[in-house]
């Protein structure tokens, strides 16, 4: 008597339900890991600036040289943001994130125990290249995760992430500096590399990676296995990306918000010493404020950008860039008093981090996420390159003109990105109607 054979039953369909229920875990997931991740990469990049008054007494550093220093990894950490973010639209978000996090941890331990200028300047400019990959695998993993009309309010709470790492790396330096500097660097390495193996651990790339649907946008064409070397997707890029002007006039702005960013975390604890006559372990706790008071002005630019303006986050921007250029011509005419700066200085952080947060979520929603890394990491050239002003500039400017010439100089910038944004004020949420071919 022959027995029939078996016959394995066909797998069972997905349960929706328990596709979306998994999705959304991953979404916050990754949402959480990438801004830990993130915050992370700020402990090993704004500690230099708590350093750097006690390195002009250690070392013989004029401000001039510190601020080359600032202006050098500037420059090239925004070079590496605009070639990084080409390679991170092809690449595990996952290993490359990582990656740059330690690489960054060795920069800085190399910079830790140097004592001349050049190997100073060398360590850092390294350090400036390789922290260039911690944004952009972030945006591509964002527009991988979250839909179009979701992109800005949810941008703006990833982008609390700046705020979050710099507010408690500038208060652990404020501490770790009482160690000596050299400890400004040794600290914040050993608690970055614990960081990035947690990373590892906690974060995935995207959602086709674990086995889960990519999101669907009417318009967008499907990217499963898309060549990106192919010449379509190249001329994609180039029509989406560097030939769009509304990316222009957003990234030229970005020029300007950076300069007024990084006047006060760069140069701030040395600011509030020599302006204000305030101690540096009081000026810790300040430039945290700015940054905490960011977080705020963040969350509400990116709730306004998508409730009020529809996803167009320029026309947020000039709002905030109003606020942020009133709130720092108080902070120079009226901040005598630590308690009358520090609400000044966080008034001028709730209105500069706007901007800062929805720049890249703009310019990656218009270039859709075909090539989202790419347009933020365009963004990011600009943006790193005003260190030639915040940096070397400003600190050249301090050196022969005094800090209220140089407050004077940082209004009229506020002013020219403000315009800026203006001209950007007609740009579309974003860009995947056009983009189906």
């Amino acid at each position: 008597m022959s027995s029939s054979p078996t016959s394995t039953p066909p797998p069972a369909a997905p349960d929706p339900a328990g596709v979306e229920k998994l999705f959304r875990y991953w979404q916050v997931r990754t949402l959480i890991a990438t801004m830990f991740g993130y915050a992370a990469f700020y402990f090993v990049r704004k500690n230099l600036s708590f350093a750097m008054p006690a390195m002009q007494t250690d070392l013989g550093i004029t401000k001039a040289d510190l601020g080359i220093f600032l202006t050098l990894h500037g420059l090239l950490y925004g070079v590496s943001r605009f070639v990084n973010g080409m390679w991170a639209d092809r690449a595990n978000a996952r290993y490359f994130m990582v990656a740059g996090l330690l690489l960054s941890v060795v920069a800085n331990v190399f910079f830790g125990f140097s004592s001349t200028v050049l190997l100073l300047g060398v360590a850092w400019m390294i350090n400036g290249w390789v922290q260039g990959m911690g944004f952009p695998p972030c945006c591509r993993l964002m527009t991988h995760w979250f839909r179009p009309e979701r992109l800005a309010s949810t941008m703006s709470i990833w982008n609390t992430s700046h705020s979050i790492g710099a507010a408690v790396a500038s208060v652990a330096c404020g501490y770790f500096v009482l160690l000596g500097w050299r400890w400004c660097f040794f600290g914040p390495a050993i608690l970055c590399t614990l960081a990035g193996l947690l990373l590892f651990v906690l974060l995935r790339d995207t959602p086709s990676s674990i086995g889960l649907p990519e999101i669907k946008v009417e318009g967008a064409r499907p990217e499963d296995h898309e060549d990106r070397t192919s010449e379509s997707y190249k001329q994609f890029v180039r029509h989406q990306v560097f030939l769009n002007p509304y990316i222009w006039y957003i990234s030229l702005a970005n020029f300007f918000v950076y300069i007024l960013r990084f006047a006060i975390l760069d140069w701030g604890p040395t600011l509030l010493k020599e302006m204000k006559h305030f101690p540096v372990q009081k000026s810790g706790w300040m430039v945290g404020a700015f940054e905490v008071s960011g977080i705020v002005g963040m969350l509400l630019a990116g709730w306004l950008t998508d409730r009020v303006f529809k996803g167009r986050g320029s026309r947020t921007c000039v709002f905030c860039m109003i606020g942020a250029g009133t709130a720092l011509t108080l902070f120079w005419q009226f901040g005598s008093t630590p308690a009358v700066a520090t609400v000044l200085l966080a008034a001028a952080g709730f209105f500069i981090y706007g901007p800062q947060a929805l720049i890249g979520i703009t310019a990656a929603n218009l270039a859709t996420k075909r090539a989202a890394a790419t347009a933020a990491g365009f963004t990011g050239l600009f943006g790193y390159a005003s260190t030639l002003v915040s940096g070397w500039g400003l600190g050249l400017l301090v050196q022969s003109a005094g800090w209220h010439v140089a407050f004077g100089a940082l209004l009229s910038i506020g002013a020219v990105g403000t315009v800026m944004f203006i001209l950007a004020w007609r740009a579309p949420a974003h860009g995947y109607q056009t983009t189906s071919a």
